[in-house]
């Protein structure tokens, strides 16, 4: 009896662990290019069909995001019509069918090894069906913790959701640095050949398969515990299963505080379906400005360029600098973990902010100044970590939670959405914006492209100040009451 008074902490974090390994395949998959790219390249360079251009490379770099932008659009009607944990499942299945074709596109039908267009354009849809995946798991995961989770450490249990993400990218780095081991990556000359050809000829017929095919192991451990887990107490009152919903929140909460959030959540759901709107225009607008902010703010750009970066800097293996960085990363998003329930949603946006804006303008500054270089890895460095206290969890925390009961997969879908959007935005602009010049060999570029991210970072203060609620402490039907004044 204890135990229901009580409710199960092991019960909880078991279940929320298994959700989070979903972000930790987020993670992996949008990570497991930047090993395999190289060898992918040299691969497809040697077919006779066609040319494999540089923008045909960008294209197959990059078109996981095209599937992430499909699958983030399509979580809302799948979450509402097959559930949170079904929907999870899909995208457990995606992401395993995706490694397993990336490593093998021939499917024992194309001819075995021959680079083709057919088996471009297969492996290709390969990358987009993991997107799909990936863009499922970026919007559900964080709502099934949210709904899951009780209101006093659910931002702190979402916040794992972003360390799962981080952790899985540092993984993938040490997985792609194990599968090349001695072998080295393809190195081309002016003219575009390969200049290690031989020293290479291992990674361009194999090694990019085996890191594609290395995420098949945590896609088969998801799928399988994800079958698990239960749906969350709030889409069972909404498909009119009150008693599972019950026994799930008694497991969590014990038997008197379930009681009462059934309750809540059946006030707050007496209307199984409202329209989009239903709470004004501010509340869709809030949560889709916080996703965009959290891309245009230009993360990934300024993580992308970090290697080339300390290569400039005279590093011998810009990799390790990466790795560094990778660790500084994780130890800073564990600031907001054990944080966001202490100092709230609101003041970590805030300063982390106003860090961003600090290292982008130091970057912006000290960038191509070999006497400043140390300055100009310190600023990257400053950027990097106050994104990762911030911006990097604290925006997937809002979003799982902002959202009143009824309206909350449709809203999450649809910001989730604008966060990839922006994400190829910004992804794809960095290169042209970056490498602008006003005059024959200005650094122009570096600095207004610096300057314009440390520009977005302050009106990111500004709006979270302004225009965010908190919602620290209070509960997903509290949200209703919020945004119904």
């Amino acid at each position: 009896m204890g135990q229901n008074q009580k409710g199960s902490k092991v019960y909880l974090v078991s279940i929320v662990m298994v959700a989070v390994l979903g972000g930790l395949l987020f993670g992996y998959d949008t990570a497991v290019i930047s090993g395999a790219e190289k060898g992918l390249q040299a691969f497809f360079r040697g077919a006779t069909d066609f040319e494999y251009t540089d923008f045909m490379h960008g294209l197959t770099s990059s078109s996981a995001l095209i599937g992430c932008i499909i699958g983030s659009s399509l979580s809302g009607l799948f979450a509402m019509r097959l559930g949170r944990k079904n929907s999870l499942v899909f995208a457990g299945i995606c992401f395993f069918i995706s490694a397993w074709g990336s490593m093998y596109p021939e499917s024992w039908i194309l001819t075995n090894g021959k680079p083709t267009l057919n088996l471009l354009v297969v492996f290709n849809l390969y990358r987009v069906l993991g997107g799909i995946g990936v863009g499922m798991a970026s919007a559900i995961c964080p709502m099934y913790i949210g709904e899951v989770a009780p209101s006093n450490i659910r931002g702190m249990l979402v916040s794992w959701n972003q360390f799962a993400i981080i952790f899985g990218q540092l993984v993938v780095y040490f997985v792609n640095f194990i599968i090349l081991g001695g072998h080295s990556n393809p190195i081309y000359n002016a003219a575009g050949a390969i200049a290690n050809m031989a020293d290479a000829q291992w990674t361009i017929t194999t090694g990019w398969r085996y890191m594609f095919g290395s995420e098949c192991i945590p896609a088969a451990l998801f799928t399988i515990f994800i079958c698990f887990v239960p749906e969350t107490p709030r889409y069972l009152v909404m498909i009119k299963q009150d008693k599972k919903a019950l026994d799930v929140l008694t497991r969590i909460n014990g038997t008197e505080k379930a009681i009462e959030i059934l309750s809540d959540i059946k006030n707050t759901i007496s209307v199984k379906k409202e329209k989009l709107f239903s709470y004004g225009f501010m509340c869709i607008f809030i949560g889709i400005m916080l996703s965009v902010f959290q891309q245009a703010v230009g993360i990934n750009a300024v993580l992308y360029y970090a290697p080339r970066i300390f290569q400039d800097m005279g590093m011998e293996n810009p990799m390790v600098q990466t790795v560094i960085m990778g660790i500084v990363n994780i130890s800073f998003t564990l600031v907001a973990v054990f944080t966001v329930e202490k100092l709230g949603r609101k003041p970590l946006l805030i300063c982390g902010s106003i860090g961003m804006a600090i290292g982008a303008l130091g970057v912006a500054i000290t960038f191509g100044n070999p006497s400043l270089n140390i300055l100009t890895m310190l600023s990257i460095m400053v950027y990097s970590a106050s994104f990762m206290f911030s911006w990097g969890p604290i925006c997937w925390v809002l979003i799982a939670e902002i959202f009143p009961n009824t309206i909350r997969g449709t809203a999450v879908a649809i910001a989730v959405a604008f966060q990839w959007i922006f994400n190829f935005i910004v992804s794809s602009t960095f290169v042209p914006m970056f490498n602008m010049h006003l005059s024959h060999g200005d650094n122009f570029g570096h600095w207004f492209t610096y300057g314009i991210y440390g520009l977005i970072c302050v009106i990111a203060a500004v709006f979270v100040w302004k225009l965010v609620p908190e919602t620290k402490g209070k509960t997903l039907e509290d949200m209703t009451k919020l945004w119904k004044k």
